[in-house]
């Protein structure tokens, strides 16, 4: 793409695009208000690294209605060997019940999300000199992580993005928003329906490439039984929708489950 091109495009935003419900929903998002979209997926070891799969088949999928939509796949990898969380260690199983409870910690990864954000952020720089003009920097963060996850929190955001500003050159042309921060996981679900049906693209399709199990089975499939399962189930069920992903049991049966572990977490909290 010549400079000439980049200078006729209106709005430019990246973003990290996980394969999981928030980071697709935000995607929809930015493709409604009329983005050109630059994505990175990252590889850090992650069992669930079938997220990265369902990444690309989307973006193919929204390719094929003619979104413009550019892909960057990281590999991270090595971060396995230095990073303690139960969903890259072989020998920390991750745990099953709701996602608020306190054995969920295990599931952090440490300083993921600003070692994510510092290569988006180094990257949306290098897209602002390209484009010659601002880059928005968009992430999946909501309400529902902040609990269990500190690097989801608004105050973390502030100061970290605080620092990537001290520390680089041409800091204005770069801007944070996170528009799901004060959001739920159903509320997220409901602003993708609004843009599926702006965009004109079918939701079933695009969930169905989505992934949010921390530990799906060697065929890529979720048990609906960790705490990232959980939440999604009851979003889905709190919308009026069934999950368009295959469960290793049936919806009825998954759905029974996240219900009798979120009402006896509400009993003893």
């Amino acid at each position: 793409m010549g400079q000439e091109l980049f200078t006729k495009v209106n709005k430019v935003a990246a973003l990290c695009l996980s394969g999981g419900m928030d980071s697709t929903s935000l995607l929809l998002k930015l493709l409604k208000n009329n983005y050109e979209i630059f994505a990175i997926s990252y590889d850090y070891g992650q069992k669930h690294k079938i997220e990265i799969q369902k990444a690309k088949k989307n973006i193919q999928y929204l390719q094929s209605k003619n979104y413009n939509i550019n892909h960057k796949i990281i590999n991270l990898s090595d971060c396995v060997n230095l990073l303690s969380s139960s969903i890259t260690s072989s020998n920390i199983d991750v745990p099953e019940g709701h996602y608020e409870e306190e054995n969920m910690k295990s599931t952090f990864v440490p300083n993921r999300n600003a070692i994510f954000s510092s290569i988006l952020y180094g990257y949306a720089i290098t897209l602002s000199k390209q484009f010659n003009k601002k880059i928005v920097i968009s992430l999946g963060v909501h309400s529902g992580d902040h609990t269990i996850y500190p690097d989801c929190r608004e105050g973390f955001y502030k100061k970290l993005f605080n620092s990537f500003t001290e520390g680089n050159w041409d800091s204005d042309k770069v801007e944070l928003i996170l528009p799901y921060l004060k959001l739920d996981k159903s509320q997220i679900l409901l602003d993708a329906k609004k843009s599926c049906e702006k965009l004109n693209i079918n939701l079933t399709t695009i969930f169905k490439n989505t992934i949010t199990s921390y530990n799906p089975n060697k065929s890529g499939i979720s048990s609906g039984k960790s705490g990232s399962d959980i939440e999604r189930i009851l979003a889905f069920n709190k919308v009026g929708l069934k999950d368009p992903i295959e469960y290793t049991e049936s919806w009825d049966i998954v759905l029974k489950n996240a219900i009798k572990v979120e009402k006896k977490f509400k009993e003893i909290n």
